[in-house]
């Protein structure tokens, strides 16, 4: 297995001389050619509504035909630059692994450096209309869409005072939708919040032991219903998203969309060579083969402290992994989901989404399915 293209700018270590320079170079010529991309997808989509007959909207550079924003990041291979400038990881050598570095200010609740306007709302695009019922909910802010089929199977939902057990169930804003007695509606501002979360809380929206949840951190962040964006555990912490946008939801959430994660891992004692190799190889589980993206020594005086990147959503995969070779999970803390790092975010703090942040990440996963289709 390939290890080694791009990880080592994770690495926690400061670039001098030529070096850093190098770095910069290509910062600058990735910018250069995102922002020419994103110029020829202007004109054709400018060509094309002239030929149409139309003329061109105030806000035509910033959204595509359906009102949607357009990607910035740009699709490649083992690498892939964010519009934070961020290089998705790939396969390391030991002692290359870093916290991915992150242009993106935002503000946090309690207020951050300055930077790029953070409203972390938009207004809702494509969701009004017939629609099924578990879209429908999602966009409520209930839950995510695959969450809300759940739901409707349940049958505790109803549509005019009448249980509908069919996730597909066609409904409108008309209809009189409610989920456990409790009527709904679409949310019609799009929230997106960035939260660091601490240990000891529980990634849910409500809990029956009444233990911390993540909502206890951010009620104070939106007058909207906003959920989490899939589970960290209980001990584990770092970068956790939450928002009203089911349909973001769904992409982020879903196995073939491959989202990539990256984590700090600490275990009690230093991980040997051999181990760095099985797993970097790839190890068989109880539920089956799993191989991370990228892995590295954080420290290489520290042994004991692992950088994994990895795409499998399967629960605790990342315990499981150290675990099979015995090794004990001390600490987990995931510093980079889809992008998004928890730079300049306290730990128990959170910021909402630069509106350019939330562009990236609405289509970084359509550019990555286009890019494997077209292979």
């Amino acid at each position: 297995m390939k290890k080694n293209s791009g990880f080592e700018k994770f690495a926690n270590k400061k670039k001098s001389g030529t070096i850093k320079e190098a770095h910069k170079k290509e910062r600058r010529e990735e910018k250069k050619d995102r922002e020419t991309a994103i110029n020829q997808r202007f004109e054709e989509k400018r060509q094309a509504r002239a030929t149409r007959g139309g003329s061109e909207s105030p806000n035509s550079r910033l959204t595509g035909a359906k009102g949607a924003p357009q990607h910035t990041g740009k699709p490649g291979g083992k690498r892939m630059t964010t519009d934070l400038g961020t290089p998705a990881a790939s396969h390391a050598k030991p002692g290359q692994f870093r916290n991915a570095p992150s242009k993106g200010t935002g503000v946090t609740d309690q207020g951050g450096r300055k930077g790029e306007p953070n409203t972390g709302a938009t207004t809702a695009a494509g969701v009004s209309g017939v629609m099924p019922l578990n879209k429908f909910i999602a966009h409520s802010g209930v839950c995510a869409r695959r969450d809300a089929a759940a739901l409707v199977k349940e049958g505790v939902v109803t549509v005019n005072g009448k249980k509908v057990a069919e996730p597909g169930f066609k409904v409108s804003e008309k209809d009189e939708i409610k989920v456990k007695g409790k009527r709904i509606s679409i949310s019609k501002n799009l929230v997106y919040i960035l939260l660091n979360k601490p240990k000891d809380y529980i990634t849910t929206t409500d809990d029956p032991q009444e233990r911390k949840t993540v909502m206890d951190l951010v009620k104070t962040a939106t007058a909207e219903r906003v959920y989490p964006v899939g589970r960290l555990d209980r001990n584990t912490s770092g970068v956790l998203l939450l928002t009203n946008d089911g349909e973001l939801a769904q992409v982020l959430s879903h196995p073939r969309n491959e989202i990539k994660k990256i984590y700090e891992v600490k275990l009690d004692k230093p991980l040997t060579k051999n181990d760095f190799e099985a797993i970097i190889n790839g190890l068989t589980l109880e539920d089956g083969f799993i191989a991370p993206d990228a892995l590295g020594y954080a420290d290489p005086r520290d042994k004991s402290i692992i950088g994994i990147e990895i795409h499998s959503g399967k629960n605790r995969i990342v315990r499981r992994i150290f675990e099979h070779l015995k090794y004990d999970v001390k600490g987990l803390d995931r510093v980079m989901y889809a992008g998004l790092t928890k730079k300049n975010v306290n730990r128990g703090k959170w910021r909402l989404l630069t509106e350019r942040e939330i562009r990236v990440l609405k289509h970084f996963n359509k550019a990555v399915k286009k890019d494997k289709s077209a292979k």
